[in-house]
């Protein structure tokens, strides 16, 4: 007569725990085959809708990302022309007056001899580089290139303190009024130019205004530089 040994507690408490083990199990397989089911009072079950595959969510940066894509050249730094970037005409906009400053540079020794050409800027600049020459950008926001035949919405107001700004695109042609330096503001300052290559032989006509203002527009203009005054109006 064979004889079995008594069923301990550690026995019974060990296969309650492995029973509660494989319900845990048998909940995380169900939930990782399908949607959980909703149970309701007389027995029928409502799925719960999956989460839609391959629907992509709004990323909160993606403005933040094309407008990097567009940056040619970073606002810090200095660049070889036709070997860092390609020759040609670029925008920087969007400047305050904390301090963006920029160069064209012959050569990199540094002598006041290499500068071809210089600007501080506050609201937007444009400027032209030529293959060879280098360019110097330190704390302006990127510059993006921009094509020969860029159009716009050209708008009738220019802020006075706007910067460099291209007609036809930026704003439109026409006789502009303005009540001359700005409030706070040194001096005031405009400027209509042929190109974007800022030497003198690029400036059609300058002033320095110590009253009221108004000057005309070209249609043959390049650009409309204005600094330190109030708003211009289209009369």
């Amino acid at each position: 007569m064979s004889h079995h040994a008594p069923r301990t507690s550690w026995t019974i408490a060990r296969r309650q725990v492995l029973a509660g083990t494989a319900a845990v199990l048998a909940l995380a397989l169900a939930t990782a085959c399908g949607p959980v089911e909703d149970t309701k009072s007389d027995g029928r079950t409502d799925p719960k809708p999956a989460a839609s595959a391959g629907k992509e969510q709004p990323q909160p940066d993606a403005a933040k990302k094309d407008e990097a894509k567009k940056v040619a050249i970073k606002g810090d730094g200095t660049v070889q022309v036709g070997k860092d970037a390609q020759p040609g005409t670029y925008r920087t906009s969007g400047n305050t007056k904390s301090g963006c400053y920029w160069e064209r540079l012959k050569d990199t020794k540094g002598e006041m001899e290499s500068i071809i050409a210089n600007d501080n800027v506050t609201g937007s600049s444009y400027v032209t580089l030529a293959a060879g020459e280098y360019f110097k950008s330190s704390g302006c926001k990127g510059w993006e290139a921009v094509p020969k035949d860029a159009t716009g919405t050209p708008k009738a107001e220019i802020a006075g303190d706007g910067g460099m700004l291209r007609v036809g695109a930026d704003i439109a042609p026409g006789t502009y009024k303005s009540e001359g330096r700005a409030k706070g503001s040194l001096n005031c300052y405009w400027e209509r130019t042929k190109d974007a290559e800022h030497g003198l032989d690029s400036i059609a006509a300058n002033d320095n205004p110590t009253g009221s203002a108004i000057v005309t527009i070209d249609a043959e203009d390049a650009y409309f530089k204005s600094s330190g005054c109030a708003d211009w109006k289209k009369s």
